[in-house]
């Protein structure tokens, strides 16, 4: 059998506008909470009719500003809830709100600048600002809007442009991604089969308003389906994650492995309304996962995605993913693992991991690189650069990046596959590995950890798990692993800090 899902999503209505659509449900319960940030010490709650009224008075706002539908506006934005009502404002208005990290320094944000060419930037004190800078509004300015008269939806073509995200990528460097409207539609595939959300969920998201993670899946998936987004306030720490959960009765908690490994080793309380969690943005140990089951007596559901596409692969409450593995794709996407010459790898068989092209969730480009946007979609395939293989059942395993792969005494390794096995070993607490090079010139693969386990049991360890020529030749303890601005680990910084 071939390592190929065929599958359709419904097409997008059109007309259409993606904070019409996220709102809809709201609009029909007024008076249902939307949205609380959750604090030891109590919550700031939000109504649907008061999310609904600060969302179009925000649009009202920036149109009176001169803004224009299809103008790009800059967000730099802290992590508050003037975030999501700015980003659904400035959809509601037609304008395209670009999303930006607020720790972004000036430099960085005047090369995002460069990139989209915004007409105006809204933004808070005391973050930085593009130099030049396009014309700024205060965000101030949201509270007073949040009273005006509504805006009209601007209605349009599904496949206009939406919204901007960055990513890194492989290339280190931000990459804008330019989002059609028609992507939120795209992501009723995740409520289903990821996120088993339904309408009367409790959703706890522990991650900041201006991430992509918490806007999508804290935040605009319950949204869409009329749920309660709750989300931790500024200075909440993983440690106080569980008791926020009892005590708000949160019935699905999302978050990145590391916070769940915080948790854990902090202690857990009952959780009786939590139905399971949710783990995105990296790679999802098999230990963790275990332990979580063992600790609440509810699953951990992995999603595996990219900017591009956001999450395609997942675990589900109706369809758990095998131990060990990104999951399925989710029904209605059309997913393979392809060879060099772009045909689908028997099942089992490594391969380059795509997505089809016609994908609702796809992005239209990258503003300013559209030939490097183009030269990823080949034969009606997205080529996401990743490397896995498909089991006769459907599941995926990812092994890496391709540009990530090791080469260890001749043999090309995913670093994925290594630190997969890594994570069984006790006294583990992170582990990362990398191909070094000795001073004979020959390559090693290195491993970086934290906890305190001892590198001679480790290596007896890793010899029953893996290959020779996959396992660490060194061991090195660290206190933690280098991460970039969105939680993962920086791959790139790893042999610059290896001391053989």
């Amino acid at each position: 059998m071939k390592s190929i899902v065929h599958a359709s999503w419904p097409p997008c209505p059109a007309p259409f506008n993606l904070a019409a659509h996220v709102l809809a449900a709201g609009a029909a319960t007024p008076d249902r909470l939307a949205l609380a940030v959750v604090r030891p010490t109590g919550a700031e709650r939000w109504s649907y009719a008061r999310l609904i009224a600060a969302v179009r008075g925000c649009g009202t706002g920036l149109l009176a500003e001169g803004l224009q539908p299809g103008d790009r506006i800059l967000l730099r934005l802290g992590n508050t809830p003037r975030f999501p009502v700015a980003y659904l404002g400035a959809l509601a208005a037609g304008l395209v709100p670009v999303v930006t990290f607020a720790a972004a320094t000036a430099a960085e944000v005047s090369g995002m600048v460069a990139a989209v060419a915004p007409r105006a930037v809204l933004a808070e004190a005391g973050l930085a600002l593009p130099d030049p800078c396009p014309p700024v509004i205060d965000a101030a300015r949201l509270a007073e809007w949040e009273g005006l008269a509504p805006c009209a939806y601007e209605m349009g073509a599904p496949d206009r442009p939406g919204y901007v995200v960055f990513t890194s990528g492989s290339s280190g460097r931000p990459t804008p991604v330019l989002h059609a409207h028609r992507a939120i539609w795209a992501r009723g595939m995740m409520h289903r089969h990821w996120e088993g959300l339904t309408p009367a969920d409790r959703m706890l998201h522990a991650g900041a308003f201006n991430w992509t993670y918490t806007l999508g899946t804290g935040l605009l998936d319950p949204w869409t389906l009329g749920a309660s987004a709750l989300v931790a306030g500024e200075g909440v720490t993983p440690e106080q994650l569980p008791l926020l959960a009892r005590r708000f009765d949160a019935t699905i908690l999302a978050a990145v492995p590391g916070i769940y490994r915080r948790m854990l080793r902090a202690g857990l309380p009952p959780l009786p309304r939590l139905r399971h969690a949710l783990s995105a943005g990296e790679r999802l140990d098999p230990a963790l996962r275990a332990a979580w089951q063992a600790a609440t007596g509810t699953d951990l559901h992995e999603a595996l995605g990219m900017s591009e596409v956001s999450t395609y692969l997942s675990g589900a409450p109706e369809r758990p993913a095998p131990m060990g593995t990104a999951g399925y794709p989710q029904p209605g996407r059309r997913v393979a693992i392809l060879d060099d010459d772009l045909a689908p790898v028997p099942r089992g068989t490594p391969g380059q991991l795509a997505v089809g092209a016609e994908d609702p969730g796809l992005a239209l480009t990258y503003p300013g690189q559209q030939d490097r946007f183009a030269a990823r979609l080949k034969a009606g395939w997205f080529l996401t650069g990743d490397l896995a293989q498909m089991a006769e059942d459907g599941a995926i395993t990812t092994l890496g990046r391709g540009d990530d792969l090791m080469n260890a005494g001749g043999f090309r390794v995913a670093p994925a596959e290594v630190e997969g096995a890594l994570a069984a070993l006790p006294g583990l607490t992170e582990c990362a590995v990398c191909a070094v090079p000795t001073p004979s010139g020959a390559e090693i693969i290195a491993a970086l950890y934290a906890g305190e386990a001892d590198p001679a049991d480790l290596a007896a360890g890793a010899a029953q798990l893996l290959s020779p020529y996959k396992c660490p030749r060194h061991w090195q303890r660290i206190d933690h692993l280098p991460r970039s601005a969105n939680g993962k680990i920086d791959r790139k910084a790893l042999p610059g800090l290896v001391v053989l």
